[in-house]
């Protein structure tokens, strides 16, 4: 009975570690999907946690409306790319996608919002409002705050409108955000830039009448990434492999990394995919490596470590 890991959830503002068993029926205590099976494993800060890769990394297929379709040709995919799809079910994938703007007749509401990641490192984007901070945890947003609500493509041209206006851009790049991570300023400074940058988006001219601003209300992801108690990363996995082993301990996660007490980051992007095991006695990490630069139900996680 094998279990693809399909990478980090946030779920209730806690880290879980997503898990997908293909063609099998339902099960009492998990939650069925068409076409397999879904469960997660919360992750504690502070406890050890190791794993080793087994087998070939496999696609994930799609996932929409909270169902997932299995991938029609069972296709394996290449162990350092960041998406656990191969190429018909990622051009599926955003077929129907807002992100893509090949969804643009969503009625649900959006938020527009503004997102921290360090110094200087500030972005605007939109995310279903129904789906609450999630898309903030997911992103790694240190902190953040909404700025207006409404209708998608009012959301969306409010986004546009902003990015050219105050020279904010709608990415940044992970690797940024991770290398500034360890070395963030406090709370309080955090706070005032988002509610700096908040005041005048919301002053500008030119938003749409039918979406609403919001007041600015600042909320922070110190406490839920664990950014107390984080080392200075040293290094950042760049590949799982077959075999390929990692251990530690956990103390702390933000947006798809996994951050250990030794500087070591694990992406979850790379290890969606992969059927992931318990290691070796005596297994070492012998996963390829490198340096970052300076600037449904719960399932309890196992005591041995494996998430």
């Amino acid at each position: 009975m094998t279990w693809w890991c399909t990478g980090i959830r946030w779920n209730d503002g806690r880290p879980a570690i997503g898990w997908y068993q293909p063609g099998q029926p339902g099960r009492a205590g998990l939650q069925g999907r068409p076409g397999g099976m879904e469960r997660s494993s919360l992750l504690a800060y502070g406890q050890p946690l190791a794993f080793a890769a087994r087998g070939e990394r496999h696609c994930l297929g799609v996932r929409r409306a909270g169902r997932r379709t299995p991938c029609p040709t069972a296709r394996t995919v290449p162990g350092r790319t960041g998406n656990a799809q191969c190429p018909e079910c990622a051009r599926l994938d955003r077929s129907f996608s807002v992100a893509a703007d090949t969804n643009a007749a969503d009625p649900r509401t959006y938020r527009v919002y503004l997102a921290w990641f360090g110094p200087g490192l500030l972005k605007v984007g939109i995310t279903a409002e129904e789906r609450g901070s999630a898309r903030l945890l997911e992103q790694g947003a240190v902190t953040w705050a909404w700025l207006g609500r409404g209708p998608l493509m009012a959301a969306r041209r409010t986004e546009e409108l902003l990015r050219a206006a105050l020279g904010v851009p709608d990415r940044i790049a992970y690797a940024r955000k991770r290398a500034v991570r360890a070395h963030l300023p406090p709370e309080s400074e955090r706070a005032a830039e988002v509610a700096g940058l908040h005041a005048r988006a919301v002053a500008l001219d030119g938003w749409p009448e039918s979406l609403e601003r919001l007041e600015c209300e600042v909320a922070d992801h110190g406490g839920p990434f664990g950014l107390g108690a984080l080392p200075a990363p040293d290094r950042v996995i760049t590949e799982m492999v077959p075999g390929g082993t990692v251990s530690g301990r956990l103390v702390g996660a933000a947006g798809p990394d996994l951050h250990f007490a030794e500087g070591l980051v694990v992406d979850t992007r790379l290890l969606a995919g992969w059927e992931l095991v318990a290691p070796a006695e005596g297994a070492g990490s012998d996963v390829p490596t490198s340096g970052i630069p300076s600037s449904g139900p719960e399932t309890p996680a196992a005591q041995d470590g494996l998430f």
